[in-house]
């Protein structure tokens, strides 16, 4: 549940840190983890997270992740060197992504980590680092990719009847150092409905890559796209019903438990989610600067973004929390919109209820791709403060003018 929030505190926030900030919950970002591999544990004991670092890379948060056992997925050298200065181990950290810095790549095999393969490109040049350290057993993984109805064909991975996947196993498996630790797939689509199918496809091709290789993989990832929790205001304009974590656990962990019942050194079924864990731990505060009306429409105009927020075509989650004390007065459909010089950045349309300069506006789950996609636009990017203890925390400073241009000439 997510801490009240007062204009009182909201107010000497503003104080410190200006008028724009990021409240992060990072208790609420643990609990989501601890309750997801709960649900997920229930049908299937061997079951463990792999966090996806894009939809947040806070230190914090992926430190959380690392203390509670998980795994860094990283798609970049940019998030594996996140993780390495937050302190997680290269054992932990698997690297997913279609385009990868093959220096990069070497670094991680020799110190332990984890490298799935998305095309034979990338094989052929694993397959180069292999022969160059062969005293060292180098772990990758195969991304798959099949079939699961959700009409999207996707462009990640292997597909599991071609000729490319059976030329990057039989090289695997020819390779004394190379060692197949990992299957993975990526999919789409957000919704339970296609997970039975996720599960039962990666099931289908580990055991064809047990008979037809001789391979044995110790993980199974199926991938993230998973709805994390969210105020019903949200779910009716997404179009989703109230999905739970256990909606997706009883189809994919039920299919794990039920293949291999009874079986002692049963593979782990690794999940990786993202918005599932970090959408609801982060919101976004913003002063009213202005309030004005044009040709009978009222504006009121805050010093955050929509770029902020990484919402788009909806009403996010809002509350107005008053900061303001004079001049306050009633509005019909107000649009509240950005700083930005561009007519369509409008965070909230059509708001009705009271309002005054001052105020705040509080957008709410906003832990998902909005801090780490807000580009370096008109303004540099706002404080993220923590608020579960007694004390704030300040996660990241606002940024400055020298972060964003220091490597520009002059």
């Amino acid at each position: 549940m997510s801490k009240l929030v007062t204009g009182e505190m909201l107010n000497k926030l503003s104080d410190r840190f200006g008028n724009a900030f990021y409240l992060l919950e990072s208790k609420a970002f643990e609990q989501n983890y601890n309750d997801l591999i709960k649900a997920f544990k229930t049908y299937y004991p061997k079951v463990n997270i792999a966090y996806s670092y894009k939809t947040n890379y806070t230190p914090k948060l992926v430190r959380i992740v690392d203390r509670l056992g998980g795994y860094a997925e990283v798609v970049s050298d940019m998030e594996m060197e996140i993780a390495l200065r937050s302190g997680v181990s290269p054992k932990q950290i698997i690297w997913n992504g279609p385009v990868k810095n093959m220096k990069k790549v070497k670094e991680l095999l020799l110190t332990g980590g984890t490298v799935n393969i998305d095309s034979i490109y990338e094989a052929d040049q694993i397959r180069i680092i292999a022969e160059s350290y062969p005293e060292h057993q180098l772990n990758v993984g195969v991304r798959c990719n099949y079939e699961v109805g959700d009409g999207v064909l996707s462009r990640f991975g292997f597909d599991v009847n071609g000729e490319d996947f059976d030329a990057v196993m039989s090289l695997i498996s020819t390779t004394p150092n190379l060692h197949l630790v990992n299957l993975q797939a990526h999919f789409a689509k957000r919704s339970p409905e296609y997970w039975t199918a996720r599960a039962e496809g990666m099931l289908k091709t580990y055991d064809k890559v047990v008979a037809n290789y001789g391979l044995k993989p110790e993980r199974l990832d199926i991938g993230g796209g998973m709805y994390g929790r969210m105020p019903d205001s949200l779910r009716s304009q997404l179009g989703i019903g109230n999905v739970t974590y256990d909606d997706y656990a009883k189809r994919a962990a039920k299919a794990f438990a039920e293949h291999f019942e009874n079986v002692e050194d049963a593979p782990f079924l690794f999940i990786e989610p993202g918005s599932a864990v970090a959408g609801d731990c982060m919101r976004f505060v913003s002063r009213i600067e202005t309030i004005k009306t044009v040709r009978g429409k009222v504006f009121a105009t805050v010093i955050g973004s929509q770029k902020n927020i990484s919402m788009n075509g909806i009403n996010p989650p809002m509350e107005i929390v008053a900061g303001g004390v004079e001049n306050r007065i009633t509005v019909e459909n107000a649009d509240i919109v950005g700083f930005t010089c561009i007519e369509g950045d409008v965070l909230q349309k059509n708001y009705s209820g009271s309002l005054a300069v001052g105020d705040y506006i509080v957008i709410g789950n906003c832990g998902s791709y909005s801090l780490v996609m807000k580009p370096p636009f008109i303004l540099p990017n706002f404080p993220v403060i923590d608020i579960c203890g007694e004390e704030v925390e300040v996660i990241k400073r606002g940024e400055c003018f020298d972060d964003l241009f220091h490597t520009f000439n002059f």
